[in-house]
Order: C-alpha cells, then sequence, then structure tokens
C-alpha cells in the first residue's frame, strides 16, 4: 500500500514542483541555524518598509488579495490582481537613517505572477576623523538587495512562492555580497474567510565577507500566520508566529536588582517564564474594513515591546497601527510603528495599477 501512493504521489508532482522542492533542500540548513538579532550580516533584509506590513506589527503572512507589497513578506501570495500594479515605499528611518522597497508585478502566462524589486536602506553621511578626532572628510554607507518573486497555484487553494535576492553592501570602503531566498506557502479557504500561510524567509549565505575569513550568517527567520475575515462584520483578525527556528527568545538581565545573587553574581534565579517564551513569537494584528477603499490597521508586536519598553517610562512601545485608502487610481498607505519613548517610525506607501491607465488611453483612441 506504501508503495502504492508513494508512485501515485511522484506520478502526480510534475518536474517543476521537484525542483522546487530539490531548491527548498538545498537552502533548509541555512535555516535550521537558530539566529537572533545583532549575530547577522544583512540585517536591513528584516525592515519591512511596505506601510501596511508596518501597521501589522512588521508582521502579515497569511493575508493575500491585490497588495502587492504583501508579497515583501510572503512571495507565496502573488496573485494575477497584481498584475502590472508598481509600487513605492519610504521610511524616514531613526538617526537619519532611510529606506524603502519598491516593486513591479507583472503575470508571465504559463509560468505564473513575477514581481521584480528593490529593497535598499541609507545610513546617511559620516565624519572620517584620525585617532586624535582631526577631522579628514566624510563617508557614505547603505545596502541592497534585486529581488526577483515567483508564485504558482499548486491546487486549488493553494500557492507557493519563491522571492530570489542579490545583495550588496557598502560600508566606508568595505563592501560585502550575498544571495537570500524567501520560501513561501499560502492557503485560502473556498469561502476566502481564513487564510493561512507559512515562510521561510532569507535563507542564503555571504558570498564576499567585508574582510577575509570572516563569512557571517543570515538574518534566516521561519515565519507561520493564519488569517480569519469575519463574515458578518469588518473585521480581518490575523495571528503571526515569528521566530519559529529559536524557541527561546528572552534573555536575562543582570540589572536587575533583588534576582542576582550579591556574592556570586550567579543569575540563574532569573527565569523566563513559560507565557513569555510563547508570547514573544506572537504578533496579533487587526484591519478594520470601514469601505472598500478605506480601512484601519492595529497590531501589537510583543517581543518588540519587551525588548523596547522603558519600565520608568510609559510608551507605546510595541503598538503600530495605520490607514489605508484609494484616490482615484493610486492606494495610500500610512503605518507608525512605535519603538519606545525615544521614537517610532513612519511608513508611506503608494500603488497603482498601470493597467487602468492602458484602457483609459484603449478607449480614448476608440472614441476618436
Amino acid at each position: 500500500m506504501i508503495i502504492y501512493y508513494w508512485r501515485w504521489w511522484s506520478g502526480f508532482i510534475n518536474m517543476k514542483f521537484r525542483v522546487f522542492g530539490v531548491f527548498f533542500m538545498i537552502l533548509l540548513p541555512f535555516s535550521a541555524m537558530p539566529q537572533t538579532g545583532g549575530n547577522n550580516t544583512f540585517e536591513f533584509l528584516n525592515l519591512a518598509a511596505p506601510a501596511r506590513i508596518a501597521a501589522l506589527g512588521g508582521n502579515l503572512i497569511s493575508v493575500i488579495d491585490n497588495d502587492l507589497n504583501l508579497a515583501f513578506q510572503n512571495p507565496a501570495v502573488l496573485n494575477e490582481q497584481m498584475n502590472k500594479t508598481v509600487t513605492f515605499n519610504y521610511v524616514p528611518y531613526l538617526a537619519s537613517v532611510k529606506f524603502g522597497y519598491a516593486a513591479y508585478g507583472f503575470n508571465v502566462p504559463k509560468a505564473g505572477m513575477l514581481s521584480a524589486g528593490i529593497h535598499y536602506v541609507d545610513y546617511g553621511d559620516f565624519d572620517w576623523t584620525d585617532d586624535t578626532g582631526n577631522k579628514l572628510g566624510t563617508f557614505s554607507a547603505a545596502e541592497y538587495s534585486f529581488n526577483l518573486s515567483w508564485a504558482k497555484k499548486l491546487f486549488e487553494g493553494i500557492q507557493t512562492g519563491v522571492t530570489l535576492k542579490t545583495i550588496y553592501s557598502k560600508l566606508e570602503s568595505y563592501t560585502s555580497t550575498g544571495v537570500a531566498a524567501d520560501l513561501g506557502l499560502h492557503y485560502q479557504s473556498p469561502s476566502g474567510h481564513f487564510s493561512a500561510g507559512g515562510v521561510i524567509r532569507n535563507a542564503g549565505r555571504q558570498l564576499k565577507s567585508y574582510t577575509d575569513g570572516n563569512r557571517e550568517p543570515l538574518p534566516v527567520e521561519i515565519q507561520a500566520g493564519v488569517s480569519y475575515l469575519l463574515p458578518k462584520a469588518p473585521f480581518r483578525l490575523s495571528m503571526t508566529v515569528h521566530n519559529l527556528e529559536k524557541w527561546n527568545l528572552g534573555y536575562i538581565n543582570p540589572n536587575e536588582q533583588g534576582k542576582v545573587d550579591l556574592l556570586t553574581g550567579d543569575t540563574s534565579v532569573l527565569k523566563i517564564s513559560l507565557f513569555e517564551k510563547i508570547t514573544r513569537h506572537l504578533t496579533p494584528s487587526v484591519e478594520v474594513l470601514i469601505t472598500k477603499n478605506f480601512n484601519l490597521r492595529l497590531a501589537y508586536n510583543l517581543m518588540r515591546r519587551r525588548d523596547l519598553l522603558y519600565e520608568s517610562h510609559r510608551s507605546m512601545a510595541g503598538l503600530s497601527f495605520g490607514i489605508g485608502f484609494r484616490v482615484s487610481k493610486f492606494v495610500l498607505s500610512y503605518g507608525l510603528a512605535s519603538y519606545n519613548s525615544a521614537g517610532s517610525s513612519s511608513h508611506f506607501s503608494i500603488s497603482t495599477n498601470l493597467g487602468h491607465y492602458q484602457k483609459k488611453e484603449a478607449g480614448e483612441k476608440s472614441n476618436d
């Protein structure tokens, strides 16, 4: 019986899916290594520029509609509604840092949906000084990722997708290059009310290191998420589980007085509860679909809250919110992500479908 089903399954899956599976297995070892922020190179890959994603906690992989920006997090959500859509995103970040993302989606018959884009961060200009502080000039720093995404329907309601990334980083006179891939899967129920997604992000390697013999890992991350659109209410509820490659995302703070053995300095008395270990992985969010052309968004990133909250000051650390609305043929979005009492980031997005303009031009010519 087992042999029978194996032969049936092997005949059912065609060659292109086998190639995808082999590609997935090659990259899987890179994602199996536990990763945490600050230990990797090309950390800018985790900066989510799209305003909608930022407003929904920085993690959203389970929703599928006509928003091309959603493919930034999960390439499997690329679909024909995004054909001929172009999007631009800009973020004036903290400390004069700026980053953004631009992409164009297009459909290739029989091949599937494709998207080409660029993700960048500009760290600005820095003073170049000698050991005594004398200014010798200035230098700049920036990083880029050139992305090509593809998605294809596997079965009814199930899609798979991959984003290939070519990475270039220049920090003063030091340069580095690398390659990475996002591998995604998405499911939507026949009713369209329930959807789920999974993705392995930034699986790859550094090709050229900043200094010889000092190759660094990439910020690999595994995510899963679900969304539910209430049938009789204008709410879409989502829950994204991030950093599944590492169970314990907490840390021990030896500066917490009263929890350290003052004689030995032992911090083993500090415990991270099971509740905190679980909640650090969660990002709940909600979209209020007031009308087809106007939406409100709200999310709570629990790990961001725990990591960046300053105990002696009240703040909205971890909270994010935003709006999205349509003006004529343009879709505009704004998202605000709060980190702590010292700062937050504003995200601006604008998208349009170039197909609308082509139809209009064709209609004008026919009238002439």
